[in-house]
């Protein structure tokens, strides 16, 4: 008799047979040209990663694009930055709109070049040749004139704040029209050219009367043009209080080695600030990042901004869902998760690691969702026990500090098979490049073992969150499995919404956006 393994008639009707392999060198599926591009605009940074550099990514980003309609790049782009909160795919989809369709241009660079540091990065790529020009072309050069146009006064100053190209260089391109006496001022201020002292704009004539004399108030003006001056503790106290949540969540450290927090008030005014549950919403700080400004802050900085930090990390998770049924939570702790989670980029490398949103995940779906299990895996999975009481941080840090080991993101679902578990959700967090699975043939371990997963547990949703963005992932999208690439609200919606029944996938949720 033939091998029933082999020659299974219904494993022949459920199960896809892998079509490429994966960075790592394992058997995968490859994404479709528009879930790639997806996957590319909410994951890709642009920078080195553990398996593939930045030239790849950017080679991978523009034939994705090509090889999908203008339309769907647009709408890639504005969820890319309005829902994933990337910033240089989305100025990268908005350049590559300008040579693939000049009139869905315009909207999209409305929608996704939002303030001075998107600018920036939109000329920049224009400029750099990859998208097939070297030059902005007038349509390109008239939207950029019209953004510094129709800017105000602060998000002009604010967009003055860095270079490669800087604001000043941006302006000499476009040669944007002054409205008024005021902002002929200011372009003069700023390229170094004759201007009308009298007609300087308020702010800008207190910050060259306050260089002159320093002792003064500080001037109402970007953090980062007073920083280069020499200041007391009480104006590193003022700019405690001003700076933006961001630029204070960043500079914590910079405050108290300054003095900042040993004058009076400033303490407890910026412990309300960083725990401002408003704010929060408004600002939707990456949850990542607040993990590692918790890690990274000094003994200097007080314990009850210290408290207010952690506060505001739980703050940000408050659309962590609330899931139905037995829960389980799978993230990758393997070797490469070790990397740097937006990539390598020299000078701009950044300290959160993709191990470091996995375990940030597990810990925050086990805090709304206290019965869950989390199955943390690398080659097998790593037995540990966590408390859904303890306080997010220590939850994340104990499974970030695993680490090592190879891929085998079929690892729980086998474990869970063993044990005959009785499952409602699964949720696997990875970089999807696995490489130590059994080798079967045909489909994935991934999809063999949740094929035998289902027979048990015939209603069972799998969402595999893809945090890295390599093009290929271990389950292939279909009624009861969801791939989704990201760590933003929009994953954890879409999360919920998925698990509660609807059976829209990734592609359809980017189709949804209006251009």
């Amino acid at each position: 008799m033939a091998n029933k393994s082999l020659f299974s008639t219904a494993l022949s009707r459920f199960l896809p047979r892998t079509d490429t392999v994966n960075e790592a060198g394992g058997a995968a599926y490859a994404y479709g040209a528009e879930a790639k591009l997806a996957q590319l605009a909410a994951t890709g940074t642009l920078s080195d990663g553990f398996y593939s550099g930045a030239d790849a990514q950017l080679a991978d980003v523009l034939s994705a694009a090509q090889a999908v309609s203008p339309g769907f790049v647009a709408k890639a782009a504005i969820y890319a930055r309005q829902s994933g909160a990337m910033k240089d795919m989305p100025a990268l989809l908005a350049a590559y709109l300008t040579v693939a369709d000049p009139d869905l241009a315009v909207p999209v660079f409305g929608r996704v070049i939002d303030n001075g540091r998107m600018l920036r990065n939109f000329v920049q790529i224009m400029r750099s040749g990859q998208i097939g020009r070297r030059s902005l072309g007038s349509r390109p050069k008239r939207l950029v004139r019209q953004w510094l146009e129709t800017a105000s006064m602060r998000q002009l100053m604010t967009a003055a704040t860095g270079n490669d190209p800087s604001l000043a260089d941006i302006v000499r391109m476009v040669h944007p029209a002054p409205a008024s006496a005021e902002r002929r001022a200011f372009y003069g201020w700023l390229i170094g050219k004759p201007y009308e002292v009298a007609a300087l704009p308020a702010e800008i004539a207190a910050f060259e009367a306050w260089k002159r004399d320093p002792s003064g108030p500080l001037p109402p003006v970007p953090f980062e043009w007073l920083t280069a001056f020499p200041l007391s503790a009480e104006q590193w106290g003022d700019l405690a209080v001003r700076m933006g949540w961001q630029a204070l969540r960043m500079n914590l450290n910079t405050l108290a080695r300054n003095g900042a927090f040993d004058v009076a008030g400033v303490t407890e005014a910026v412990a309300a600030r960083l725990a401002d549950a408003e704010a929060i919403a408004k600002i939707k700080p990456a949850p990542y990042h607040l993990m590692i400004a918790l890690d990274q802050v000094g003994d200097a900085v007080p314990l009850a901004v210290q408290a207010s930090l952690e506060k505001a990390l739980e703050l940000s998770l408050a659309t962590v869902p609330v899931l139905a049924g037995n829960i389980i939570v799978c993230p990758d702790v393997s070797g490469s998760m070790g990397s740097a989670a937006t990539g390598h980029r020299k000078g701009a490398t950044s300290k959160v690691r993709c191990i470091d949103i996995a375990a940030l995940v597990a810990a925050a779906m086990l805090r709304t969702n206290r019965s869950a299990r989390v199955m943390p895996f690398e080659v097998d999975v790593v037995d540990m026990a966590l408390d859904p009481k303890a306080r997010l941080a220590v939850n994340a840090a104990r499974l970030a500090a695993i680490g090592g080991g190879g891929t085998n993101v079929s690892a729980p679902l086998a474990r869970l098979n063993a044990e005959r578990a009785k499952v409602d959700t699964v949720v696997i967090v990875s970089d999807n490049e696995s490489w130590v699975d059994p080798t079967r043939r045909g489909a994935t371990a991934t999809m063999n073992e949740w094929t035998k997963l289902k027979v048990r547990n015939p209603g069972a949703k799998l969402i595999c969150i893809d945090i890295q963005p390599y093009g290929t992932t271990q389950a292939r999208d279909r009624k009861d499995i969801m791939n989704v690439g990201g760590f933003t609200d929009a994953v954890f919606g879409a999360m919920a919404r998925f698990a509660a029944g609807e059976t829209r996938d990734w592609v359809q949720i980017v189709n949804e956006v209006e251009v």
